[in-house]
């Protein structure tokens, strides 16, 4: 018999959609139908994973003010975002973030900015701190399987690290890049991307203000599996183009590679703008459904926020150019 490595499966393989593999989702349409699972047996716990500790979770920040924007949409639980995450250097299931990520170590860390900039800098986490004052931004946050959450987000916008190191005229791109670390991340192990994970930004979408460097979620830091100790957020592209756990970010003249143009360029594209009238190749994404809840409702064109960003791809093919 033939038993496949986790590395010899392709990650769109074992990538689960929302509508089979959200167990919440599973477990409220199962009670709909009259097949009830009790929540308290042995079932209803694997469905229903409980909260799970990690470093930093709980830690207040202080100081933070409400910024200037903000989602009126109902907030997703505490517990979903923080159990259910897309973090491949810590497993390919959802929920095994949130269990093998609890003791990665993020203190000390260091941000290398280097590149087309004039003032290439290392920055620790408090250093970043203390570039502006840290807003809580209530956005939408929408995954390319189907599911999408909304998150009081703390950080600030990324432009104001981009100002302090001052890009040259040749600085076009700003590329960001994932730890590495195989001793601490078991999921490096399992092969697929070209390791570490990098994604990529224009430059005119790095400095919309809407783009979040971010620190924390909830009034505390962020738990390990959502990031920490710093990531992106950019709320109207899908999530995978908000790099996690940051440690360099490179200025360049050119559009540079990322992870999951570069593994399957006809799945997803550089931009990943959230945008329901291109439909991935498996699945439509013209409909979503919040973690947490059962029922679908319809995707808005760049995450609800066209207003704020659609003028930065005025005149552009946004089918071609996906």
């Amino acid at each position: 018999m033939l038993i496949k490595k986790p590395g010899d499966i392709p990650f769109s393989e074992v990538t689960p959609k929302s509508v089979y593999l959200n167990r919440r989702t599973f477990l409220m349409g199962a009670a709909a139908a009259g097949a009830v699972v009790a929540a308290s047996g042995p079932v209803g716990r694997w469905l229903v994973p409980a909260p799970v500790s990690a470093q930093g979770q709980g830690r207040k920040i202080p100081g933070v003010v409400k910024g200037p924007y903000a989602a009126t949409d109902r907030l997703s639980s505490y517990n979903d975002v923080t159990t259910y995450n897309n973090y491949y250097e810590f497993g390919t299931d959802k929920a095994e973030p949130a269990q093998l990520a609890r003791n990665f170590k993020t203190s000390p860390w260091t941000v290398t900015v280097e590149g087309e900039v004039a003032k290439p800098q290392k920055f620790s986490v408090d250093d970043l701190m203390k570039l502006a004052t840290l807003e809580e931004r209530i956005y939408r946050h929408r995954c390319v399987e189907g599911w999408s959450i909304v998150v009081p987000w703390i950080g600030f916008p990324l432009s104001n690290l981009i100002k302090r190191v001052e890009p040259t005229s040749k600085a076009k791109y700003v590329q960001l890049f994932t730890a590495l670390d195989p001793a601490q991340m078991p999921g490096l192990s399992r092969g697929g991307l070209n390791w570490p994970y990098r994604e990529g930004l224009r430059m005119d979408e790095a400095m919309h203000p809407l783009t979040l460097l971010c620190f924390g979620l909830y009034g505390e830091v962020l738990p390990n599996q959502n990031g920490a100790p710093v990531r992106t957020i950019i709320p109207w592209k899908y999530g995978f183009k908000s790099t996690k756990s940051i440690v360099r970010i490179n200025f360049v003249e050119w559009q540079p590679a990322t992870s999951w143009n570069a593994y399957l360029p006809r799945e997803y594209g550089f931009y990943s703008n959230v945008n329901p009238q291109v439909a991935h190749p498996r699945w439509s994404q013209a409909t979503e459904r919040r973690l947490g809840e059962f029922s679908k409702r319809p995707t808005l064109m760049f995450n609800g926020y066209a207003d704020q960003v659609a003028s930065l791809y005025a005149g552009m093919d946004l089918r071609k150019l996906y």
